[in-house]
């Protein structure tokens, strides 16, 4: 009786134990499921082996007509398939979950490994690399490194320009704020439903922080641009911006009318001060610039002065009236810089230029010292006050030209590298092809320059010396470094150039007559019928009477030649004064003619023959002695 009551409640709890057991294996088995399928990783088998299992639960019995003990012995045993089923579903899982965190692992340290590479990469390339900066309505928002999505930096930088500069002159837009989008890799940056840009991961490794920190960095700052773009381009704004330019307008009028007033009394001023004080300017009895010229140039400079004003204030007031206005005010500062840095450049130079004007000035002067230094023992020299053995005192000037010319020449090669632009290629070529020019063209001058350097040193003649170049005869009045002008005895002026005269024999009669004495010369034929005793006599006595001969030493004469008819006699007497080298020529030719005459001896030159037969004798009558 027990059996029978007990083996009946004994099938029922088992019966209820294997339904709760079933509901918690079907709540298992979906969740399993779910992981699994959200893993994308479980196996086929798994699945096939759920599937039968479920069939297996779910199936109810195939028979009623079973025993209570074979449902029991049935039941029992498939509660252990399923347990054991379960188990080993579960160490599935288990392997599962670490395959799949394996997997996440290493995916994590491949990133990290990425990400590490590429921050080592823009490190290296930060020093080298000039990022885009983005400049809206003049103002620099922030900086763009990176490239993305086939688009540079500058066409990203130029990208958001527009997007913003589009939503702050859209009037009809809504008011909105800025907010972020996470995706995968990258954030879009919005203002509501439009998209201002694109921020990626390269983007945050440049910046050195994450993409989420990088983009509520940047949202903030777009966010106020926005608010400014929007009031700036309001219609009250417009309206300001227009009364503003008017304004500006309106004050340039009335100052260029003030400027052209205040020249105009300042033209009246000048008029009534050339007329009332104004002096000529006057240069040795000279009258360079009279009144009326000086009141012209007065009035002249007073036109420029005012174009000038009027230009500085329009240099100043078109850049700001298309500053007013955000559409031209980038061309406002365009203008603004085209005149600005004109005058900063030159400004700049100048202060720049001050330490080498310094050097140059340092070195005028003391080239200017010791150009003075020389000149004044040249002087010295020239004057004789000072002697230096082999060193004549006509070699003072001409020397100190020569030193003078190369000490300019020695201060233009130091003072070269320091005159502004002797760097630039112009400068350079202008020099070379002077140069050229002057070594093409001058090699003529260049001789005679020589020629006169050395004339100078070998001392041939000096200034006011008679000398005599070829068939050329005349005092030396002038000597360059080209040419050496004469003044011949009829008052004409030959120039000669330098290297003619190096060409040719020269014969300086100034210098042996200053020291020594030059000695002119006649000859004249006596007939052998007078004895040459005489005839010396004669022509001393000749030379003694002519102005201009020196007494000591005493003239003298030379017998040059025996000839068939008459002997040749020839007079040499000394002078001093080669200037009047004419003059005494001729006194001593009149001289001759009056001794030989008084002396009753006839002078047979040029040849002359006579016959003693009653014919007239060749002395004038007024010599002849009358009885």
């Amino acid at each position: 009786m027990y059996w029978e009551k007990y083996i009946p409640l004994c099938f029922k709890k088992l019966h209820a134990q294997k339904n709760f057991a079933m509901k918690q294996f079907k709540i298992c088995l979906l969740l399993l499921l779910s992981v699994l399928t959200s893993a994308n990783t479980v196996q086929a088998q798994l699945f096939e082996r759920a599937e039968q299992l479920i069939q297996t639960a779910f199936s109810d019995n195939s028979s009623d007509s079973l025993t209570v003990e074979e449902r029991y012995r049935r039941d029992s045993v498939r509660l252990h398939e399923m347990t054991l089923q379960m188990q080993e579903m579960k160490l599935n899982e288990i392997l599962l979950r670490n395959e799949l965190d394996n997997a996440l692992n290493r995916n994590h340290k491949a990133d990290s490994l990425k990400t590490a590479e590429q921050r080592r990469a823009v490190d290296s390339l930060r020093a080298v690399t000039a990022g885009v900066p983005v400049i809206v309505d003049g103002d620099t928002l922030f900086t763009l490194y990176a490239a993305r999505g086939g688009y540079s930096p500058f066409d990203r930088a130029e990208m958001i320009n527009d997007n913003l500069l589009k939503i702050g002159k859209d009037k009809k837009l809504r008011r909105d704020s800025v907010h972020t989008l996470e995706n995968d890799g990258y954030t879009d940056i919005m203002y509501g439903n439009r998209m201002i840009f694109t921020l990626s991961d390269q983007d945050a490794i440049w910046q050195g922080v994450s993409r989420q920190v990088l983009a509520d960095l940047y949202t903030p700052i777009l966010e106020a641009k926005i608010k400014d773009l929007q009031e700036g381009y309001s219609w009250w704004q417009i309206v300001k911006r227009a009364v503003l330019f008017i304004l500006v307008v309106i004050v340039q009028y009335l100052l260029f009318k003030l400027t052209n007033y205040l020249f105009r009394k300042l033209r009246r001023q000048i008029i009534r001060f050339k007329q009332q004080k104004l002096k000529p300017i006057i240069v040795r009895d000279y009258e360079l610039l009279n009144t009326h010229r000086l009141g012209r140039i007065l009035i002249f400079f007073s036109n420029i002065v005012r174009y000038l004003v009027l230009l500085l204030q329009l240099m100043f007031t078109v850049p700001i009236m298309f500053a007013i206005f955000p559409q031209t005010e980038n061309l406002a500062l365009k203008i603004f810089r085209y005149i600005i840095e004109p005058i900063k450049m030159v400004f700049t130079a100048i202060v720049e230029y001050i330490p080498n004007l310094f050097i140059i000035l340092v070195i005028w002067y003391c080239i200017k010292y010791i150009i003075k230094g020389i000149r004044y023992i040249s002087n010295e020299i020239e004057n004789e006050k000072l002697k230096i053995n082999g060193f004549y005192p006509d070699w003072a000037r001409p020397t100190f030209n020569i030193i003078r010319f190369l000490l300019y020449a020695f201060m233009i090669a130091m003072i070269y590298p320091y005159l502004p632009g002797s760097n630039s290629g112009v400068f350079q070529g202008i020099s070379v092809f002077v140069g050229l020019i002057i070594s093409l063209g001058s090699s003529t001058v260049i001789g005679n320059i020589i020629a006169g350097l050395v004339i100078t040193y070998m001392r041939p003649f000096k200034l006011g010396d008679r000398i005599k170049l070829d068939d050329t005869t005349g005092n030396v009045i002038e000597k360059t470094p080209f040419v050496t002008r004469l003044r011949t005895p009829k008052n004409e002026v030959v120039t000669i150039p330098n290297s003619f005269i190096m060409s040719s024999h020269t014969v300086n009669y100034s210098a042996s007559a200053r020291q020594f004495g030059l000695i002119i010369h006649t000859s004249v034929t006596i007939g052998y019928d007078v004895p040459w005793r005489q005839v010396h006599q004669l022509l001393i006595n000749a030379a003694r009477m002519t102005p201009g001969v020196l007494e000591d030493p005493k003239p003298f004469v030379l017998e040059t030649a025996l000839n068939d008819y008459y002997p040749c006699y020839q007079i040499n007497a000394y002078i001093k004064d080669a200037d009047n080298y004419g003059p005494i020529m001729s006194d001593l030719h009149q001289n001759i003619q009056d001794v030989f005459n008084e002396a009753g001896v006839e002078i047979m030159s040029p040849q002359y023959i006579a016959t003693r037969d009653g014919n007239a004798t060749t002395i004038p009558s007024d010599y002849l002695k009358t009885d």
